[in-house]
């Protein structure tokens, strides 16, 4: 990694928490980025690239990795997932019906 802070060699876990940075040779966790902070990723062939917060108040992070195409898919996969589950979350209070309830009464 190129930030200064943290050790050259990462681990980086990515679940549904979000993504974690983990020192290698202590394992542990250096910071947790949840996926509501981070605001922009990309890969290549040798490369992952993560900017967390916005502009103003923000970081990046650029990993040398030839995993990064995996790690871009991972990222992409969980927030499409936290997306869609917000968006029914949105729907079901927007109609007033509570989870399990149908739309006619017998």
């Amino acid at each position: 990694t190129t930030e200064p802070k943290y050790p050259q060699m990462l681990l980086i876990a990515i679940n549904k928490q979000g993504v974690n940075l983990i020192d290698p040779s202590t394992k542990d966790v250096l910071a947790t980025y949840p996926f509501t902070k981070i605001s922009n990723w990309s890969s290549g062939g040798t490369y992952f690239h993560m900017a967390i917060g916005n502009l103003v108040r923000g970081s990046k992070l650029l990993c040398e990795t030839t995993l990064g195409y995996k790690m871009d898919d991972l990222l992409t996969s969980y927030i499409s997932l936290m997306l869609a589950t917000m968006n029914k979350n949105k729907k079901r209070k927007g109609t007033g019906l509570q989870a399990g309830q149908g739309g006619k009464h017998a």
